[in-house]
């Protein structure tokens, strides 16, 4: 959000630090990009087009100004319980909430996918949403990633910022007459309506869902093919999202803090920035939460003279006024469905196998349930496929997050097998709480066929010393398909019932000329089809065997005659 800087009083001392904590990376990452007499980034050299109302993204609202803590935040790695990442645990800065981070994460899978030219990092999400709103504000949000209630900017009326008059009839910010910056990343009307985007699948395309506001600003990011592994083009990014230099140094500090680790915390419990851009006497005190309302002071109530005592003077005294009754305590926010979860379930999940190349024929699936094992709706539960292994879930992901159903069931989407063989594990952890998750092994076996035919009825003949005219093609099925991609042997044995290597008559040919008789690491082609090389023949005459062995069983004997040509 675009500060009005002629306002900046608080936040401005910590912009500045900002400005000095930046030069450095200023300095030795960013090629093209110029400093002002300051040590502070000029956004002057690489400031793109806006766009409407000259207020980026955001329409020139404020932003946190809070800077990260000079502590590096990795002290110590370990892995997330969620995740099964490695994350680095220590101050609660670092701490990001699990929903908000996934959103995050999400994005910048996708954007990997449809954009991987832009190379997004999801750390300069999370500093964005950090300045933006305090990571959704610490993470109050639903298992769907909505918020509890809006996240809104203040009215974009002209009175200390910039005048936006409505732009979407209400729809987005409630307010028929001004535009306010909308959602986590603080979008406003006018722009999230062409740059919105729907992260969570859901078919709605929310500024106050946090995975679709991510997904959104990483878009927004990513425009004019621009590359952010080159540090001008993510500082031009920055200033395009919102056009000033304090607020790139605010959120570069926050992409460098976060680079160097973070750790997961639970939804709902992410630290609170205290700092605003327009800090100012009599201002918002924060660019997403609105003042709380004064209680009007109660009208005053003429005094009542007092009756005078018995035998005293004419002096009184008024009856003194009850005390105003406090306002009630504010009932407690109940509890959200995922912190009702005690503990995952199994849901009746089969054996996970599957020949490589080919999908899983059963899914993983898992119950959330409370304390008393009843369970749970409306529960993130995420699904990471961990081990030395290709096999992915549909649509190419590692990571699947699904949301519980009416019953507390969630169902990981089906896992497709890669090239590589034996186990895997796939773990279920509850999104936003700490618990214990579920690991469930898969085995990925090797392509396999039962059956090889040869494709040709040909006599396989020779004379002796020379070579065969055809050489040996076989087709390879299984189960009646065509088996593609099998591992297969070839052998010339003594005989039928002697499967060693013989020592005389046909013979293949290495590549230095030299004799060998057997051809280890065959594979048939896309189509099932195995072609071995040319036979050749030595002095010895006869009727000698060929024996091929693929993977799952299937063999296949065939014959080579060597006889001296008919006088």
């Amino acid at each position: 959000m675009a500060a009005h800087f002629g306002r900046l009083r608080k936040g401005a001392t910590t912009t500045a630090v900002a400005a000095v904590a930046v030069a450095a990376l200023s300095a030795s990452q960013a090629p093209g990009v110029t400093t002002d007499d300051l040590g502070r980034q000029a956004a002057g050299a690489a400031q793109p087009s806006g766009d409407a109302h000259t207020g980026g993204a955001t329409g020139d609202s404020p932003y946190y100004t809070d800077l990260p803590p000079l502590k590096s935040p990795n002290p110590s790695p370990s892995a997330s319980p969620t995740t099964g990442t490695t994350v680095s645990v220590g101050e609660a800065e670092a701490g990001i909430p699990a929903t908000v981070l996934d959103a995050y994460k999400k994005a910048e899978a996708e954007l990997r996918a449809s954009k991987p030219g832009c190379n997004l990092p999801w750390q300069l999400l999370a500093a964005i949403g950090k300045v933006e709103s305090g990571q959704a504000r610490g993470g109050r949000v639903d298992a769907s990633g909505t918020t509890y209630s809006p996240i809104l900017g203040p009215k974009l009326d002209g009175n200390g910022f910039a005048l936006i008059a409505d732009t979407d009839h209400g729809t987005y910010d409630g307010d028929p007459a001004y535009d306010r910056a909308v959602g986590p990343m603080q979008f406003i009307p006018s722009t999230w309506e062409w740059a919105g985007r729907d992260g969570n699948g859901d078919g709605k395309k929310d500024p106050n869902n946090v995975y679709d506001a991510a997904l959104a600003a990483g878009h927004y990011l990513c425009r004019f093919d621009r590359d952010l592994s080159v540090q001008s083009q993510m500082n031009a990014a920055i200033l395009n999202y919102n056009n000033s230099t304090e607020y790139l140094n605010t959120v570069l500090s926050w992409l460098e803090y976060y680079r160097k680790g973070i750790h997961e915390v639970p939804d709902g419990t992410g630290t609170l920035p205290s700092h605003s851009s327009n800090s100012d006497p009599g201002s918002s005190p924060s660019p997403t939460t609105p003042a709380t309302p004064t209680t009007p002071a109660t009208p005053s109530t003429p005094s009542t003279p007092s009756t005078p005592k018995p035998g005293g003077g004419g002096s009184t005294s008024p009856t003194p006024k009850p005390p105003t009754p406090s306002s009630p305590a504010p009932s407690p926010t109940p509890p959200t469905p995922t912190q009702t979860v005690d503990h995952l379930e199994d849901a009746n999940t089969g054996k996970l196998t599957a020949t490589a190349g080919s999908a899983f024929g059963t899914k993983v699936a898992v119950r959330a349930e409370s304390k008393a094992s009843k369970g749970v709706a409306k529960v993130r539960v995420r699904f990471t496929i961990i081990g030395d292994t290709d096999a992915t879930f549909t649509g190419g992901e590692s990571v699947a997050t699904v949301v519980t159903g009416s019953a507390g069931t969630a169902t990981a989407p089906a896992l497709v097998a890669g090239e590589k063989t034996g186990d895997f594990t796939v773990r279920a952890t509850v999104v936003g709480r700490v618990l214990g998750g579920l690991d469930y092994t898969a085995t990925v076996t090797p392509r396999q066929a039962d059956t090889l035919t040869r494709t040709s009825d040909t006599a396989l003949t020779c004379v002796p010393g020379g070579e065969f005219a055809d050489q040996v093609e076989l087709k390879a099925t299984y189960k009646g398909a065509v088996a593609g991609k099998v591992a297969a042997t070839a052998t010339l044995i003594k005989s039928a019932d002697d499967a060693t290597e013989n020592d005389k008559g046909p013979y293949f040919k290495d590549a230095d000329g030299k004799t060998i008789r057997t051809l280890t690491d065959l594979t048939t082609d896309a189509d099932g089809v195995l072609k071995l090389p040319k036979l050749y023949a030595d002095d010895a005459t006869g009727t000698f065997l060929l024996r091929v062995n693929t993977t799952g069983g299937a063999v296949l004997t065939v014959e080579l005659k060597v006889a001296a040509a008919a006088s």
